[in-house]
């Protein structure tokens, strides 16, 4: 039996992101593109250098993104890597991941307004990603319905990042814009799990979820004047919460990855 043949398109897509991403961050650091450093990012612990990447272990952390996405989209070259109800949407996540990298490094390397930005836009992306396709398929639509709820989680998130709100936890209205976005993806998971209409693996959802969790309980706990908080140290929590969400990034495709075509009402 002959194999179908593997897919470059959605690996060479992918790594082109990674490396003009991460080429044009790099030189936006060294050249000071980015504005000033503002102490933006300066509550997650590590103490800021003299070098041009403020924050070392901070910033090479988010290189786990990169990683993250360019094994998604190496997989998803593989015909059962793509995902069941829209396989073209496997390529934009594995850029939506890739992306991550360079733009939560844009922060934590200059600790600027513009690279806080970059980062917070960029935790977006995914968390809307999660909760579009999810929405996506529990209403057994097809990509406008994607699409419309996508750019309503973008724009609702930077609506929210510029109120300046004060939220227990979470700290502000950026982080709790993309909490809400986290939960209400794994609500319509769980909704579409309890429907059975469709098969799908669900340990690695539930492994992208208990991951999820662990990063964030270090998350709160590495922050600046918490018990974790080592300032000088290259072993940061704040690290180990961005290690930990690639982790649960790629997990989470392989959950969707493993899902078979709904057995009616697809409308894609």
């Amino acid at each position: 039996m002959t194999l179908p043949a593997r897919d470059w398109r959605p690996f060479a897509a992918t790594a082109l992101v990674a490396v003009v991403g991460m080429g044009a961050l790099l030189a936006a650091v060294r050249w000071g593109w980015l504005g000033p450093d503002v102490g933006r990012g300066d509550g997650f612990c590590e103490a800021a250098g003299d070098g041009w990447v403020k924050q070392p272990a901070n910033s090479w952390s988010n290189l786990a993104f990169v990683v993250a996405g360019l094994a998604i989209g190496w997989r998803a070259g593989r015909p059962d890597g793509r995902f069941a109800a829209t396989p073209r949407l496997t390529t934009a996540y594995a850029i939506a991941v890739t992306i991550l990298g360079p733009a939560s490094m844009a922060m934590h390397a200059t600790q600027s307004d513009l690279g806080g930005r970059l980062d917070l836009f960029s935790m977006y992306l995914l968390a809307g990603f999660a909760f579009s396709y999810a929405l996506m398929r529990v209403r057994r639509a097809g990509m406008g319905t994607f699409a419309f709820a996508y750019a309503a989680c973008l724009i609702a998130g930077e609506v929210v990042e510029n109120l300046d709100w004060s939220v227990p936890v979470v700290h502000n209205g950026a982080d709790l814009a993309f909490a809400v976005m986290l939960i209400g993806a794994v609500t319509l998971e769980g909704v579409l799990i309890a429907r059975r209409d469709s098969l799908r693996d669900t340990r690695f959802g539930y492994a992208a979820v208990a991951t999820l969790l662990l990063a964030f309980g270090i998350w709160n706990l590495a922050q600046t004047g918490r018990i974790w908080c080592q300032p000088a140290s290259l072993l940061q929590g704040h690290a180990a919460w961005h290690t930990l969400d690639a982790v649960a990034a790629y997990l989470l495709y392989r959950y969707w990855a493993s899902e078979t075509a709904p057995t009616s009402g697809d409308s894609r």
